[in-house]
């Protein structure tokens, strides 16, 4: 799993002893963390999706610290001209107004569809807006991005190719342009097409991989 700009700060004051890449020692209370996504996000797919949808099970293991709370939504897009854009979904709102001190965003599968990659041209900017939307929250935010995960068969248009040559690349580029630490879950459940039923939504412990992979990579295991 490859992270990028990762850095290990030790915490003080704090009931665990597990490292951080992000602080939070200093946050009184609960640590919010609002997860920004699509479908893989929402849990379409995932047997008992309120229960095991990966948002949640990211907050089982993260404890009692913090509350993780999954505003993902169906269809939706990064890009701004896409069929369904995240910015006018009003779990945009509500994840803004939660005032999140994480934040992480997984968006671009749909992206790839033929009717919103040929706005592909926009993701790159479209990111780096929305990444500085969510920094510049009153809550100051920390943001990670996520490479979403494969896709393992074309359905809907969506599409493997357009995601590793055209969506990724997009993401590592406003990511490194904005200082976002990257979450890759493309390798991490890369060589996996057992975790998704319809090749291109992951199972419950397609969901589970996903959640432990962005645990290691906030406390760096």
């Amino acid at each position: 799993m490859s992270l990028t700009a990762l850095m290990a700060l030790g915490l003080t004051g704090c009931k665990t002893s597990r490292r951080s890449a992000f602080r939070w020692d200093h946050i009184e209370g609960t640590v919010r963390v609002a997860c920004i996504g699509d479908s893989i996000t929402y849990g379409s797919g995932v047997e008992g999706r309120e229960t095991n949808c990966y948002p949640a099970v990211l907050g089982k293991l993260m404890g009692s610290k913090f509350e993780v709370k999954n505003f993902g939504v169906s269809g939706a897009t990064l890009l701004k001209k896409g069929d369904k854009p995240y910015w006018t979904q009003p779990e945009f709102n509500q994840a803004s107004a939660y005032g999140p001190h994480l934040v992480i965003i997984k968006l671009g599968t749909n992206d790839t569809k033929d009717q919103n990659w040929k706005h592909g041209a926009e993701f790159e900017a479209n990111l780096k807006e929305m990444i500085e939307h969510f920094t510049r929250l009153p809550s100051r935010p920390k943001v990670w991005v996520c490479f979403p995960v494969p896709v393992y068969e074309t359905q809907w248009s969506i599409n493997d190719d357009t995601l590793a040559h055209g969506v990724i690349p997009a993401i590592k580029r406003a990511a490194h342009q904005s200082h976002a630490p990257i979450i890759d879950l493309y390798e991490a459940l890369s060589n996996r097409p057992d975790l998704f039923p319809d090749k291109v939504h992951p199972n419950a412990a397609g969901a589970q991989l996903i959640a432990r992979t962005i645990e290691s990579a906030l406390f760096l295991r």
